[in-house]
């Protein structure tokens, strides 16, 4: 039997992979770990953590992620991204991290799979139109050429089996003399000197269990006699594969975030829809392959057809990774970005949008968490509940809106159940009053995450300092900055790594100095609220003009967001 990698064959039957569960596949050599999340996506990935290599298909399915049992690394259906190290709780893993992945699909009862296709799957054509029933498959340790030649053998009681066709990849099989539909029998190459047999009846018989033991006997049968010509058969050679390093190949991929917000994904509006008053929600799906993997507290930069350039959160649960859900509030002082989604963007239209990056991510290691969202600011909040609950994780997530009417995803807020309580119609006093009574109780091991207009952001950090919630407990994420930059100031910028010295001068900032300069320089916002410019300090004194930094990283003085904060030395040292 040829070895053809791009040849798809049959590696598990759909009843290898009832809920919850993992199962190990393998083809070629190779081995797979093979899931079936709970919105029917059937995953092949290759069978390995990332960090100590242990088997996935002992891992955890929780039917939206699969997780390692060794150190408890999270792996995200479809895409087979890393969505959190318990080691690195605070941290967003990177992009990088993630396995690699093989074609699944589901037909006829059996998962069909490919080492290296040539093309998308096409179902055979000896199985089209019919309604087959699968067969127990049969293992063999047997080259599986061997085995494909001895197909034909096969017999039953009381009939004599007679073989239509045969392929380089399974053999069709008619019974004269018994009333039973006919067989496709397929050879899964496990390895050279191992194969499965996976048997296909083209229709039910009317006696499925008595025809299944009936098979069943027969090609053990069959097995042993394969199993007896291998054994006076030479050995085969063993199957070369050729394993490469994932870290080797993402050592040689280019950096996806370069300087200025970037567009490298096409996406379309696959729906757009009113999620409650004055917000918009849009699905945006990809044109073709899969999208990057994202975490709770993630954002995207959407690239608007007016030139412009805004950032959404993203709301997802765990586990959908099919598409992107972001919600869009109309402004009455919009500057054009919320104006053109609300009215421009429709149905259908394709959109550029950047792949996700996180710097409000979402630690699960706290005994309880405490969500809070004022109006918009429910977005991030969204996908940090849902993973919570996912997880079992306690938590409370506290909705500030005018109105019953501008509370947005609302059947998303029932799905959490008595876990969301909203506050409606509050004036600032009665605001303040409602967030001490919420944060009163700060205890160990308690985090607090924050996000909505600036006063109420500001309140609500304000109302947590007071109650004793020590700096490391309270994250939060501005939608922008509404502090009034001073950008009068010049000063001299050292750049440690580059080995470059460059010259700020008054009414630009760190950031457009450096790219244009050629110096690589991710940004977002560019307005100081993301955090996605931060750059290390080496030496001299910051002006912080941000609201990323909390107050405790802005006394350190080791931390800069290059797009508006500036230095009041004449001289800024980066790690840049």
């Amino acid at each position: 039997m040829t070895i053809d990698l791009s040849q798809w064959h049959p590696i598990a039957s759909s009843s290898d992979l009832p809920l919850r569960h993992v199962y190990q596949a393998q083809l070629h050599g190779r081995e797979f770990a093979v899931w079936r999340a709970d919105d029917q996506y059937v995953n092949v990935w290759e069978n390995r953590c990332l960090h100590r290599g242990v088997r996935l298909s002992v891992g955890l399915n929780d039917g939206k992620e699969l997780k390692c049992l060794y150190h408890g690394w999270r792996y995200s259906n479809r895409s087979a991204g890393c969505t959190y190290i318990p080691a690195h709780p605070a941290d967003a893993p990177a992009r990088t991290i993630c396995n690699r992945t093989y074609p699944g699909v589901e037909e006829k009862g059996l998962v069909w799979s490919a080492v290296d296709p040539a093309g998308d799957f096409e179902l055979p054509e000896v199985l089209k139109g019919c309604d087959p029933l699968v067969l127990r498959p049969i293992p063999l340790n047997a080259a599986p050429g061997l085995a494909l030649s001895r197909l034909a053998d096969l017999k039953l009681e009381g009939g004599t089996s007679r073989q239509i066709a045969s392929t380089g990849s399974y053999s069709h099989l008619a019974f004269d003399g018994l009333d039973l539909p006919e067989l496709v029998l397929f050879v899964q190459p496990v390895d050279a000197h191992r194969c499965v047999l996976r048997g296909v009846l083209k229709a039910v018989p009317a006696d499925p269990a008595g025809t299944l033991r009936q098979f069943n006997t027969a090609l053990n049968r069959l097995r042993t006699l394969i199993e007896a010509a291998a054994a006076e058969a030479p050995a085969p050679e063993p199957i070369a594969v050729d394993f490469r390093p994932i870290d080797e190949e993402l050592a040689s991929m280019p950096e996806i975030s370069r300087s200025g917000p970037k567009a490298e994904l096409r996406v379309t509006v696959a729906r757009k829809w009113e999620t409650s008053e004055g917000v918009a929600a849009f699905r945006l799906e990809p044109l073709s392959g899969a999208l990057p993997t994202f975490q709770p507290g993630a954002h995207i930069d959407v690239h608007l057809p007016n030139g412009m350039a805004r950032q959404y959160s993203i709301t997802n649960g765990p586990g959908e990774g099919g598409h992107y859900t972001i919600a869009v509030k109309r402004e009455p002082d919009s500057r054009g970005g919320s104006e053109c989604l609300h009215n421009a963007v429709q149905t259908g239209d394709v959109l550029a949008i950047s792949a996700p990056r996180n710097n409000f991510p979402l630690r699960r290691d706290a005994v309880k968490v405490t969500l809070v969202a004022g109006g918009i600011g429910i977005t991030p909040m969204l996908a940090m509940a849902r993973a919570l609950d996912a997880q079992g994780i306690a938590f409370e997530l506290h909705y500030f809106a005018q109105s019953k009417a501008h509370l947005s995803f609302p059947e998303l807020l029932n799905e959490l159940g008595d876990s969301v309580v909203t506050h409606l119609g509050l004036n600032p006093a009665e605001t303040s009053a409602k967030l001490n009574e919420i944060l009163a109780d700060y205890g160990f091991a308690r985090h607090l995450y924050i996000c909505g207009p600036g006063p109420m952001l500001e309140a609500t950090r304000d109302v947590a300092a007071k109650q004793g919630w020590p700096d490391e407990a309270v994250h939060f994420e501005y939608f922008k900055n509404t502090q009034e930059i001073d950008d009068s100031s010049t000063f001299e910028v050292a750049l440690a790594r580059s080995a470059m010295t460059l010259q700020v001068p008054a009414g630009k900032t760190i950031l457009e100095v450096l790219q244009e300069n050629g110096i690589e320089a991710p940004s977002s916002c560019e307005q100081g609220a993301c955090g996605t410019c931060l750059a290390t300090v080496i030496e001299g004194e910051p002006d912080h003009q941000d609201v990323y930094l909390t107050p405790t990283e802005k006394a350190a003085g080791d931390k800069i967001i290059t797009c508006v904060s500036r230095s009041k030395s004449n001289r800024l040292v980066l790690d840049i």
